[in-house]
């Protein structure tokens, strides 16, 4: 009776149900949609602020300081990590609900914020932006292990790789989003546009039009956000942390049936939940979260190298795919869209050039992975990603002068390097974390393994960032250190390899299994959930290796 598996063992995909589970990957996958839009649309905008606040530069009229295009970027990153760790402990500690909607707020409003800002005699834009691009980057951080832990809480245990990776997918669609809405504006203000030739003449009703551009792309990001925060705000509390960690049996019960039949919340009878909670914490003896708790846990090597292996993976990963990215300038130069004769060509061909590499390597990559990551497996897909990641940027590097005389070698190998970054570790890391811990570690595991990433993110923008440009004269944009930078990347994908030794395989199999709560697995762990776990098995039986959780 006291199982999840024996209340949903005999569910199937009836039409409520499946209803239920795609809105629950809607819901979640707008977050990713609106987090890779902000961070991806930044890249597009840092032109235009430097066309609209540094016209009167003496140095680069019309063009942002590299200094401050890295500190707006660098922002974000920082307080991604702050949020992923706040946001996902607290998690664990509260509950999924309380948490779920309140970083979306965060997001809307600081990125409404952004988008009003305006310098002032005592304080410049770039400042304000950072601030706001803070607080912006803590909702990230919470909106980015979120909607992983609560799609594999909901999810069907056959398909929940490719649930999950289905709203990682959406990451792709932010950035095509982000590449379209530059390009719209883009063909909105082109006449003003056409009366400059380039960033330092660029004023005058080019500079308004320029204005009015960077704050329509900035602002839009809060438009899904706001559709979906109501969606947010009413999702019911995951049946698995209910009955796991808040140790309401009742409720979870009648949360599970509730979410089979397409409905959104159990109403248990109150006299009897009160009856059973009491009893419930006396027979289920599950230790709830708490520092001692996670300690006694990961100390033991079977899991602790899991987290080891999440973190360092998702870590070593960030620094090459972030720090690919910072190249995409002279990706977009080898394929003729680096420069125009005048601001539109300017503008257009940057945001075209990057809809062609996001629409020809990163969302093909997304969507492989959603349709096989459920056959192949999560640490296959991750292995074969690293090994081609590892060979892809050798090859760039050790070829790179060879590479520059033939563009379209190097795009192809750029467009590949994209692909396998999404069909691999840059999907995976997000979905391993989100199903390999026990429920009242799950999230703040995820809070040890995302802000791992975000640091060689930050590492990828301050220190290769500036390595690449090594040797390269005073004020110029040469790059004469990159084949180093790629091979640097290369030991880093290596270094993903290893890595992924340490993760289990994950396809097929029930949370509990994975979590080590399933006696006679090899993974299960009599010291800290057995007791919970036989006390609720009880009679239930092997349950159905394909039941809804």
């Amino acid at each position: 009776m006291l199982t999840l598996r024996t209340l949903m063992s005999d569910a199937d995909l009836h039409l409520p149900r499946l209803t239920k589970l795609l809105s629950t990957v809607v819901v979640a996958g707008i977050g990713f949609f609106i987090d890779a839009y902000n961070i991806f649309a930044i890249n597009l905008v840092t032109s235009m602020l430097g066309v609209v606040y540094w016209q009167s530069a003496t140095s680069k009229p019309g063009i942002l300081p590299s200094n401050s295009d890295t500190a707006i970027k660098v922002a974000t990153s920082g307080g991604t990590m702050l949020g992923q760790v706040g946001f996902d402990i607290l998690a664990d500690i509260v509950g999924r609900k309380k948490m779920y909607g309140l970083e979306l707020i965060l997001i809307i409003f600081a990125t409404l914020a952004q988008s009003l800002s305006a310098a002032s005699p005592a304080m410049s834009v770039v400042g304000l932006i950072i601030f706001w691009r803070v607080l912006m980057g803590i909702g990230i951080g919470g909106d980015c292990p979120l909607p992983s832990i609560i799609t594999s809480e909901f999810a069907t245990t056959k398909w929940r790789g490719a649930m999950m990776g289905a709203v990682f997918a959406m990451q792709g669609m932010g950035q095509l989003a982000a590449a379209l809405i530059a390009l719209i504006v883009t063909i909105g203000f082109k006449e003003s546009l056409l009366s400059a030739k380039d960033p330092s003449s660029c004023d005058g009703v080019c500079q308004i039009a320029v204005d009015k551009m960077w704050r329509v792309v900035i602002g839009f990001g809060a438009v899904p956000g706001c559709i979906a925060l109501y969606y947010r705000l009413t999702i019911p509390e995951t049946p698995r942390y209910t009955f796991d960690v808040a140790r309401d049996v009742e409720k979870g019960g009648e949360d599970v049936k509730a979410y089979m039949q397409g409905k959104s919340e159990g109403r248990p009878d109150e006299v009897r939940r009160v009856t059973a909670i009491p009893d419930g914490e006396g027979r289920l003896r599950t230790p709830k979260a708490s520092f001692h708790a996670f300690i006694t846990h990961f100390r033991q090597w079977k899991f602790g190298k899991v987290l080891l292996g999440t973190a360092g993976s998702w870590f070593f990963l960030d620094v090459a795919f972030c720090g690919l990215g910072l190249n995409n300038s002279i990706i977009l130069g080898a394929i003729g869209y680096s420069k125009g004769e005048n601001m539109y060509q300017i503008f257009r061909y940057n945001a075209v050039g990057n809809l062609i590499l996001v629409c020809a390597g990163a969302i093909p990559g997304y969507w492989v992975t959603v349709f096989t990551v459920d056959t192949l497996g999560r640490k296959t897909i991750q292995f074969v990603g690293f090994t081609m990641l590892t060979i892809l940027f050798a090859v760039i590097g050790f070829g790179y002068n060879v590479l520059l005389k033939h563009n379209g070698a190097l795009l192809a190998l750029y467009v590949i390097a994209q692909f396998f970054f999404n069909f691999g570790p840059n999907a995976t890391t997000f979905i391993v974390p989100g199903e390999c811990f026990s429920t009242r570690n799950r999230s703040t595991s995820h809070a040890i393994s995302a802000p791992s990433g975000k640091l060689g993110a930050i590492i990828a923008q301050v220190v290769f960032g500036p390595l690449r440009q090594r040797g390269a004269p005073p004020g110029s944009d040469a790059s004469p250190w990159l084949d180093h930078v790629m091979q640097i990347f290369a030991l880093f994908m290596l270094c993903g390899l290893f890595t992924t030794l340490l993760i289990p395989e994950k396809k097929r199999k029930t949370l509990e299994e994975l979590a080590g709560e399933v006696p006679g697995t090899a993974n299960y762990d009599p010291g800290s959930e057995s007791a919970g776990y036989k006390t609720r098995s009880q009679g239930s039986g092997s349950g159905s290796e394909e039941g809804v959780f």
